[in-house]
């Protein structure tokens, strides 16, 4: 692979991930909600997702999505299920969360949270199935050794990416924190993009 190539790859991949989507408007929200930690070691998580899209698009694994609407139907409504699951859990919990407090809960869980979130949407791993492709030399023998080399770099930018979205959520929602009458309408933010996001995977076409 060619040094423009792989720079032409990294562009676009900052590009997507810049652009508003449900990845950073969710940890946008949770940088602003729960604090720093929580947004960027839920980042973090999903982030890690990628490996797996990456490495399941590599040797092929990603295209039972296309070809099988069952498995395709069975992931998505898993993800949509874990995701109205956490919005639910999100208001049960709100009053374990002091308003001036950031969510102080364990790193692994906060970090398997993300990743779950990223593994359980096969909307992912048809992206990556059709993107990575792109940037692959025609006819290559390392072909899987490619994909697998492009999908590192889209996952590193994706956590320098993400972690500065969170870092600076993070320091808004410090602000807000300290402001009750705003502060307790967060846990209904959080759950309300967890939902958005369950409906939008669970009504979501191959």
């Amino acid at each position: 692979m060619t040094i423009s190539t792989l720079l032409c790859f990294l562009g676009a991949s900052v590009a997507l991930t810049i652009a508003p989507g449900p990845d950073n408007i969710f940890v946008m929200t949770q940088g602003i909600a729960r604090g720093r930690r929580p947004a960027i070691v839920t980042a973090l998580g999903m982030c890690s997702g990628i490996s797996v899209h990456t490495t399941a698009a590599a040797f092929g694994i990603s295209a039972v999505f296309y070809s099988s609407v069952v498995a395709f139907n069975l992931v998505k409504y898993a993800g949509a299920t874990y995701l109205l699951y956490l919005a639910w859990k999100t208001l049960r919990e709100r009053s374990a969360i002091g308003l001036t407090l950031a969510d102080d809960r364990a790193a692994p869980a906060l970090f398997k949270r993300g990743f779950i979130m990223n593994v359980l949407n096969p909307k992912v791993a048809m992206f990556f199935l059709a993107f990575l492709p792109q940037f692959v030399t025609p006819n290559s023998p390392h072909f899987a050794l490619q994909m697998l080399l492009l999908g590192c770099i889209f996952m590193v930018q994706a956590v320098v990416i993400f972690t500065l979205i969170g870092y600076f959520a993070g320091s808004i929602g410090s602000f807000l924190l300290a402001r009750p009458r705003i502060a307790k309408y967060f846990d209904w933010l959080t759950a309300g993009v967890f939902t958005s996001l369950g409906l939008k995977l669970a009504l979501a076409e191959r």
